[in-house]
């Protein structure tokens, strides 16, 4: 890493456009070295497009990305053999081992890890000589893990990094990571199982429509939540009805769909909830789930993208 910034990844205005649409809109994000950035956002919200401008496999329509103080657009070989890219398409010879996989992979670096013992650190010892075609998709991603690990990159880019893959698996990988981070790698990932992401990212960016949404670590986004209560009913309220519930127990009632609904601002008291139940049982209403959400990465992430849609 020597000469190079503390900041690993840097992307400044990004803007990506197919034909008169902006699929990425002004964003701007970080990845210093020794730190893991989760990039979340729904379907299509930019994420993908922005990952493979970062990788280089795309030129911005405006903006400035550059990976190792380089434009990944024009890098060269060399340059390109300090990232490594976990995609989760794989993109593999399905005939191929995972061994003789990673041994190829393995040759475009001048000291790349051990396959053997790489293949041995994701637990791929068993299915070593095993085609690609019948290994499972937890085993894939440990394979697609394992190639993007075996240059020893001193910029790591994951996508769905622990997707498919059973608990001990998963675990393995959060280790992993970490141990990466520890040395000093820079890690942005991307992923929709956000304990996943509240375990394993310094910091998270949200975006949506192509637009930055929110930042910050995962306390911070999801301290500025108060705890508040949902409920679930066996089937909605009439729009008529909702007025005398909210006379009866005194609070706010939110209907967020039809069935579902959010109770107050904050959590209710016993005497609210004691008279919500009532007034159901009254109505003919059955009460199937009730919890209190806030608090929680997911939660934060939930209302802050529902907010930008």
């Amino acid at each position: 890493m020597t000469g190079t910034s503390a900041e690993a990844v840097v992307v400044s205005d990004l803007v990506m456009r197919y034909g008169s649409r902006s699929v990425v809109d002004g964003l701007s994000l970080t990845v210093r070295h020794g730190e893991v950035v989760a990039l979340l956002g729904p379907n299509g919200a930019g994420k993908t497009t922005t990952v493979e401008v970062i990788e280089g496999y795309r030129h911005p329509s405006t903006g400035r990305v550059t990976v190792l103080d380089r434009d990944p657009w024009m890098a060269g070989r060399r340059h390109r053999a300090r990232v490594g890219l976990m995609l989760q398409s794989g993109g593999f010879d399905m005939r191929a081992r995972p061994l003789e996989t990673l041994r190829q992979y393995a040759g475009f670096h001048t000291n790349p890890l051990d396959p053997p013992s790489l293949l041995d650190l994701v637990g791929l010892h068993a299915v070593a000589h095993t085609p690609y075609r019948r290994l499972s998709g937890g085993e894939r991603q440990r394979l697609a893990l394992a190639v993007a690990l075996v240059g020893r990159p001193e910029v790591l880019i994951l996508d769905e990094p622990t997707a498919g893959m059973d608990p001990e698996a998963r675990a393995a990988t959060r280790s992993m990571i970490n141990d990466r981070r520890a040395d000093g790698t820079a890690i942005l990932l991307t992923s929709h199982d956000l304990v996943d992401v509240e375990r394993l990212a310094d910091r998270v960016v949200i975006i949506a429509d192509g637009k930055l949404v929110a930042t910050g670590t995962p306390a911070e986004l999801a301290g500025g939540l108060r705890p508040r209560l949902r409920v679930r009913l066996d089937r909605a309220i009439a729009p008529d009805r909702l007025p005398a519930l909210r006379a009866e127990i005194g609070t706010a009632v939110v209907e967020l769909e039809p069935g579902r609904y959010e109770v107050g601002d904050g959590l209710p008291s016993p005497e609210v909830l004691a008279a919500l139940t009532t007034w159901c049982a009254t109505e003919g209403l059955l009460v199937v789930e009730s919890r209190s959400v806030g608090g929680s990465l997911e939660d934060a992430y939930l209302d802050l993208v529902g907010a930008a849609r």
